[in-house]
This record gives C-alpha cells, structure tokens and sequence, in this order.
C-alpha cells in the first residue's frame, strides 16, 4: 500500500513537471492528463460491488451508517437497500423517529432490474418484519440466478443478552431461521444462535463442546458457514467460533474481554467481516482481522469516555484497516 502511494506521487510530480516544463507565463493554463496509463487499465481488476440491507439511523453508528463506510473503505463499491429510516437507533434512547419502508423496497428492486447488476455479495442485518424477509430472500434467489458465485452473508439481527427484541414477536426466529438457510454464510450471536436452533440459551462462559454442539446445529439450517460471536470460554476473553461446515474444522479469534457494552459492534464486525471476505481473504483471516477492528475501535470509544449509546468510533481505525486488507 505505501510502495503503491509513493508511485502515485512520483506520477503526479512527473505530470506536474512535464506540464509546466518551459511554461513561463503565469496565466496559462494546461491540460491535466489522466494518471492511469494504458497499461495500467489493462491490469486493473473490476471493482467488487456488495448490497447492504439494512435499516438506516441517522444519527448514532450501527447499521448502514456503520456498513457504507467500512465496505466502502477497502475499495467495494456499495449499494445500500434501506429498510427503515429512524431518528436513531433503538438503544439507549427514548423518542426516535420511525418510518418503515417495506412499501419501497420492491419499487427499487424493480428498477434495478431495468438496470441489469450483478452483486459480488449481500449483505443483510436488521429486517422488521416478516415481509421484509420475504422480499430479502427473493432478491437473494433472483441474484444468485444471474451469478451463482455470489455471497450471502446474513446477519440475523434480533436478540441480544439471552432475549428476543421486543419490537419482534416470538414467532420471529422461525422467520429468521428461512433467510439463513438461503445464506452462504451467517454470523448470529450467543443469543441468536440459541433462537435459531431452540437451544436454551445459557450465559458465559461457555464449554469447547457446547459451542461446537451449538455451531453443528446451525450449520444443519443450511449454511455451510458460519461465525458465531459472543464466545467466551473463560471471564477474560470474548471473540468468535468460525466454522466450515464442509471441512468441518473450527477456528477461534480471541481477543481480551472489554468491560461495558457498546452499542452498533455487531454491525461493525459484520461490515469488517464481509469486506474482507469480498477482498478475497479467507473466513478465519476475516474474522481475526475483524475481531481487532471491531476492539480497537471500542477501546478508542472506551478511552474517549464517549456517550455509549452513539456507537464505537471505527472511523479513525478505517485508514489501518484499508492497509492490512490490501
């Protein structure tokens, strides 16, 4: 990335001198060629272009205000389906605004249908309502039709700290469970998981076999993928199980347990995750470089002592990223 930087500057310092070489009239005016040379459009790869589905707060950092930037970061172009607009997110604060936009959402799946794309992958998370799903899983199947190599990364948002979100029935999970058996891979939760599977959900720490039990169970939903988070087999660490269902091996990215909770991690994670799986990298690699990611950016919010409820700050982490994804 610093090697690729510096013959960056060198070529716009060549420009620059060839352009104004000779030039001693102050008023003149050149005209600036493009950078990229011939040769380099010959080797330039096709930008990879992910879909992110999920609602839209507009003020506090989770969902696609979290998504966007992160994907975007390494390069991914990213399309966003919003699938609810709300003054802020749910947690921690009282008087938010709402607008469900259930309605809009096939009205734009129609038009880009006039338009022809191909997603490299999807990314879904938070989805109100069973109709939401519905409409998720079509656009699934319709775009795995026009390329089968895309990834469908699910994130089944609803449940946290052993319950159901309380703006969900309990019919929900079942709900739920169908978007993920189309998925390639899923990253639920602790709580998540126990839902999906009717596992009851126990807390903290964890044994090595509960979790594989736990993973094998999702796995049968029809992902071959999975990563689950919230593992904890002692009280000083937290990360994640990712486990390949074809090969059947199971790899752990640990990292040191933080105390408090902060609110929009999982999306920050998710996004992490789904970039640098899109970039090419393998699950495990994906999840120990999202892991730190996701870390660093809450002992940056930790040690700030910033309003818990406005979400991590991942913005100053996203330049290192960049670079260790590249």
């Amino acid at each position: 990335m610093h090697s690729a930087q510096r013959t960056m500057k060198e070529l716009f310092n060549s420009e620059f001198r060839m352009q104004n070489c000779g030039n001693t009239n102050n008023n003149s005016t050149t005209n600036h060629q493009p950078l990229t040379t011939n040769h380099h459009k010959r080797n330039m790869k096709k930008q990879k272009r992910v879909l992110a589905v999920h609602d839209i707060s507009c003020f506090g950092r989770c969902s696609l205000t979290v998504a966007l930037p992160i994907i975007s970061a390494l390069g991914i172009e990213t399309s966003v389906l919003p699938t609810a607009v709300l003054s802020t997110h749910t947690g921690g604060f009282s008087g938010f605004t709402y607008r469900d936009l259930t309605c809009d959402l096939v009205p734009v799946l129609k038009h880009w249908d006039t338009l022809n794309l191909t997603f490299d992958a999807i990314y879904s998370g938070f989805l109100g309502s069973f109709e939401q799903i519905e409409i998720v899983k079509s656009l699934i199947e319709s775009y795995k039709k026009k390329d089968k190599d895309t990834l469908v990364i699910v994130d089944p948002v609803m449940a946290d700290n052993g319950e159901l979100y309380k703006v969900f029935p309990k019919s929900f999970p079942l709900g739920m469970k169908s978007l993920c058996s189309v998925a390639d891979i899923i990253i639920p939760n602790m709580t998540e998981a126990c839902l999906l599977t009717d596992t009851p959900y126990a807390k903290p720490p964890y044994t090595e076999e509960f979790i594989k039990t736990l993973l094998n169970k999702l796995a049968k939903i029809g992902a071959k993928k999975i990563v689950l988070t919230g593992v904890a087999f002692n009280n000083e660490e937290l990360g994640t199980a990712c486990y390949d269902a074809e090969s059947g091996v199971t790899q752990y990215a640990m990292s040191k347990l933080i105390d408090g909770f902060y609110h929009g991690t999982g999306d920050c994670f998710g996004s992490a995750l789904t970039a640098t799986l899109v970039k090419g990298k393998s699950l495990s690699w994906a999840a120990r470089a999202a892991v730190d990611f996701t870390v660093d950016a809450i002992v940056r919010t930790k040690d700030a002592e910033t309003d818990i409820r406005f979400g991590v700050n991942f913005e100053e982490g996203l330049k290192d990223f960049a670079i260790l994804c590249t």
